[in-house]
């Protein structure tokens, strides 16, 4: 220690003791892993928010659909698997309803069946707004009639309503033309047609009535 006149005098080595920086917490051992670590941990927190707002958008504007038990079990069909044997057409009854607006037309194509053996129960005028070939409506008794029904005027949709007998009715609609000729009707074993699944059934309280087309 160094005193000029009674006074102490600071030398360069005290001076560069007193200002020497006081270490901070980067020269503790394992600062610099601490701090990747916690670098890390944001990053990944800030990505899975990031993403449970992606997939929120997603499932609010239907691009991801979320599993349901609806969703995943399978549909019952009410359309008719069975395989059909070509009923005889003699053994059809059937009744014929004109929805085409076309005079006459229901009790041509009566004729027409009845010249190929069938037994028309009944002709008439009848209002759809289905606009396809021709409606078939049958109960479960009278599939198979409805099969060969099918099989006389192509493109037909096949329709089941609570009747309990066999007989099948005919509604023609603005699209049909014309029966298959006799001659090229397909008499092979086959299955009933039933293109619009979701409006299969047809009501009874008030034959014939097809539901709505789409």
């Amino acid at each position: 220690m160094t005193r000029l006149h009674g006074h102490h005098v600071v030398s360069g080595s005290e001076l560069r003791a007193t200002f020497t920086d006081v270490p901070g917490p980067e020269g503790h051992p394992g600062w610099l892993r601490r701090r990747l670590l916690h670098g890390i941990v944001l990053v990944l927190l800030v990505g899975v928010i990031a993403a449970g707002i992606v997939g929120a958008i997603a499932v609010m504007n239907g691009v991801i659909r979320l599993p349901s038990a609806a969703i995943t079990q399978t549909p019952a069909t009410l359309c008719p698997a069975t395989v059909f044997d070509y009923t005889p057409n003699n053994k059809v009854s059937v009744n014929v309803f004109n929805a085409t607006g076309k005079a006459g037309l229901a009790k041509s194509v009566a004729d027409q069946l009845t010249a190929r053996g069938y037994k028309v129960l009944g002709v008439d005028n009848t209002t759809t707004s289905y606009t396809g070939t021709a409606v078939v409506v049958s109960g479960s008794s009278g599939q198979a009639a409805a099969f060969n029904i099918q099989r006389n005027i192509a493109g037909t949709d096949y329709f089941q309503d609570q009747r309990s007998n066999a007989s099948v009715d005919i509604i023609l609609a603005p699209g049909f033309s014309t029966l298959v000729q006799a001659g090229l009707v397909d008499n092979t074993p086959g299955k009933l047609s039933c293109p619009r699944e979701d409006q299969r059934i047809a009501d009874n309280s008030k034959l014939p009535i097809v539901p709505t087309s789409k």
